[in-house]
Parts: structure tokens; sequence; C-alpha cells
């Protein structure tokens, strides 16, 4: 059956679903009026996965702003166009023979954009080049991160929380997510304080003092981090004992040299030696990789993107596609992908697109176009793929406190201050699944739309 001829099926049976949709349901309406959420500020949709009319649909044609089930569109784009077993390469270079353990000229690492090349990772990737003989190098490290062309990015301009790991912002050559994990363990009179990974030229102070008789409260707050000399971070104020451990993982305030840092330290610590520094360049022209650093595959980073709403992957991994078709990954570029694909598969204008992580005020969906990407998702030969990677309700990822309906859905969820929501598929009796969509934008009430769907998860698993 030719594609245009089902989209034009699919549409027509949209365009009469209003009539056999029901209004909300009591339950639903009691949930939203207790909250004191307007119903003007909530777009719901429940319809049947394998497609068909809609059980639900208020105000399915409104745009809001989906904040991380944006990475829906993201996932599942990138799945049908690279496919679920495309991996990313990393070439490394050697620029010069190798004599007697010693690279006679400088390492070039090649980003290429990377999802997952955590700290792990990047020791395997550094472990191959000994293993090719290079205990010293003569020349530099020479990090390579023109595949992605960005414009300046400042952590603190979305919400000015620049620490947040969930403002860091993508790179060719990303490492570790420019995350740094800060273990604080109160011990003899002291909170010692333990930094993972190491950074050259970073240094941590080993304790901080505790502050006794007090509540744990905002204890990050309370350490009074000062990082304006990296060589050198203080930390002035005290430690809740009443806290116990605690971890504090934030992004690194020097996002641009994380990478060079790891890079130098990760070298060092695995006894290589290097006469020069680490920098950033590019591959000397007409070299050929000494060889190539693979990726876990792409199904497997969409189950951590969905699973954990990593930001920061799913730029990546949006980036990647314009990176594929033209040559250099940029977000224009990436953004007309997206549109293309958009129209191609769904047959109707796109949803707005700012970065593919949700992660902006600009993007807007409706939930007519998030239950066309379910639907379709669900019987495509990809639904295994996209399914299994959003939260199982109440088990694991974003949803895994959750305490009601453990296991009934699989929900991919997104949160912004002023907005809530989730997007996914339930449940339900006899084996039927049911696409559900409920989001809110509410300048203070959006919250209120988790418990809505948590009425809403429990109402479609008992339809017939």
């Amino acid at each position: 059956m030719p594609r245009w001829f089902r989209l034009a099926c699919c549409l027509l049976a949209w365009a009469g679903a209003q009539a056999l949709a029901q209004p909300l349901p009591p339950e639903i309406e009691a949930v939203l009026a207790q909250g004191e959420l307007p119903r003007d500020a909530v777009t719901v949709l429940v319809a049947p996965a394998e497609g068909g009319p809609p059980r639900i649909a208020h105000r399915i044609d409104a745009p809001v702003n989906p904040a991380s089930i944006a990475k829906l569109a993201t996932t599942f784009a990138a799945l049908e166009l690279l496919g679920p077993t495309f991996t990313w390469t990393t070439p490394v270079y050697f620029d010069g023979p190798v004599r007697d353990g010693v690279l006679q000229g400088n390492l070039v690492i090649k980003g290429q954009g990377d999802p997952k090349l955590v700290i792990e990772r990047l020791w395997l990737l550094l472990h191959q080049v000994q293993s090719l003989g290079v205990r010293s190098i003569a020349g530099d490290i020479v990090l390579d991160r023109s595949a992605f062309a960005l414009p300046p990015h400042d952590p603190a301009a979305f919400d000015g929380q620049p620490l947040r790991p969930y403002n860091a912002s993508p790179d060719a050559l990303l490492v570790n997510y420019k995350a740094v994990t800060l273990t604080i363990t109160p011990a003899n009179g002291a909170a010692r304080v333990r930094a993972d990974p190491p950074l050259a030229g970073v240094q941590w102070p080993a304790a901080v003092p505790l502050a006794t008789g007090t509540d744990c409260g905002d204890w990050i707050t309370a350490l009074a981090a000062d990082f304006s000399n990296l060589s050198q971070v203080r930390f002035a104020g005290r430690f809740p004992a009443s806290c116990g451990e605690r971890v504090w993982q934030l992004a690194f305030p020097d996002p641009a040299g994380y990478t060079l840092r790891a890079v130098a330290a990760m070298w060092r610590d695995m006894g290589g030696q290097l006469r020069g520094g680490v920098r950033d360049g590019s591959v000397p022209p007409a070299s050929k990789p000494a060889f190539e650093f693979a990726s876990p595959p792409l199904a497997e980073v969409v189950r951590d993107i969905n699973k954990y709403s990593n930001n920061v992957m799913a730029q990546q991994v949006f980036l990647t596609l314009s990176l594929q078709q033209r040559g250099t990954g940029t977000f224009e570029g990436s953004r007309e992908v997206l549109r293309a694909w958009w129209r191609d598969r769904f047959g109707s204008e796109p949803p707005v697109t700012e970065n593919g992580s949700g992660l902006s005020r600009f993007e807007s969906m409706t939930a007519r176009q998030l239950g066309a990407l379910l639907q379709a998702a669900w019987v495509s030969p990809l639904m295994p793929d996209l399914a299994a990677s959003l939260p199982a309700l109440g088990l694991d990822g974003t949803l895994r406190r959750q305490r009601q309906n453990v296991g009934l859905a699989h929900l991919k969820t997104g949160s912004l201050n002023e907005v809530s929501g989730v997007a996914g598929y339930v449940h339900g009796a006899n084996g039927r699944r049911w696409i559900l969509v409920a989001i809110a934008n509410h300048p203070r009430r959006a919250g209120v739309i988790r418990n809505a769907a948590q009425a809403l998860v429990e109402w479609a698993a008992r339809l017939p």
C-alpha cells in the first residue's frame, strides 16, 4: 500500500475522531480541579497504539512546549535515518612513526559526535593506543572537534544554573558529558572530598569542615564552592554532618577545557609520557587513521537518552543527523533534516525543534503530532528499540520512584519550569496497547499533570 494512501487514511480517521472521542473522564477532571490546573492548560490524547480513532482527544491541535518529550522525535528519526545498529567512530592518527615505544610526532584524536565516550571508554581508546606500542609521545595530543560547527554556548543562559549537568553543551569530541562527580563523606571530624574523573591542572580540596547541629537542607549552597581558580578549587563553607555521604554531579565550570584536561590526566594516569601538551587542532591532510574506536550502537544510546532524559546525548544524536547527511553537524542543518524526515514520514507540518533535546523555550509540538509518531513507531520494525527506551513506570529511568501502576506503562517524561508531561504506551487489558499523551503548560500548576497522568494510565489500562 503506498505511503500516501496510508497517510490519507490516517488523516481521514483523525478528522472524524473528535466525534468519537469522549471528553476527559470524570476522574481526570477531578484531579485537575483538585490541583487547580485549568483544562485549557492541558492537552490529552489516548488512542489505540496500532492506529485508529482516539478515545480521548482534548486540545490535541494546541501547540505546547513538550520539554524532554521532544526527544521522541529526535530518537525515532535517528533510528529510521541512521538505523539501530549505527555506530559513531572516533579515528585516531599517528602523525609520525613509532620507534622504541615513542611516537615521533603527534597523536591526533578526531571526534565525530560519539555521545557515549565516557571516562571508562576513553581509557579503552587510550589503551588501544598503548597496545600499538606507544608509551611516549614526542609531540602533542591533538584533539580535532571540527565535525560539529556550533555557536558559542553560555551554560547559564537557559536558567542561570551553569553547574547543572543538563546544561552541558554538545561537542564533536564529548568526553564523559563534561561532568564531574564529587563524593563527600563525613569521617573523623571532617568531610572527605573525592572527585572523579581526575582533570589535569585541577586541584580539589581534600576535605571540608563539618557543620554540626544543623539540618542537611541545601548542602550544596552550604559548601560555598569557589571555582574562580581551577588550579585550587575552594569550599569556603561547611558540610552538614547530618547529611551523611552525598554525591554532587556538576557540569565542569570550564566546559571548553574539559576534554583536554580529561585526556591529559588519563594518559598520565595510564603511565603514558607526553613531551608536548594537549591542544585543539586538526587531522593532517591525507592522513589515514591507525585505528577507529567505535561507540555502542544507536539503539543502546537511545535507551540512555530516553530512560534518563540525557540532554547532551540527545543533542549529539541530533547533530549527527546533519553530520551524516551534510558532512558537518549543525543545529540548523539538523533541524532541516528532521523537518524533511517528518514531512516525508507523516505528510504533515513538523513540530518546532531547536536542539533536539527539549531543553528549550521555543520547541513546540501538538498531541496529534506525538500521537502520529507513537502510532507509527508501534507498527514499525523499530518498535522494540523505541518502546524499550522509554522509562517503565515505577521501575527505571525517570519514573523509577513512582509507586502507582508499577509496570503498566512505558512513558517518556518531560519537565521544565512551567512544563510537565508524559507520552508513551499504556499496557491495557487483553494485551492491547494504548498511546497516552498528557502535557501541561502552566506557570504554577503544570506539575499537577503527573497525578492526572497516573489516573489516565489506570483509565486506559481498563479499556476493552
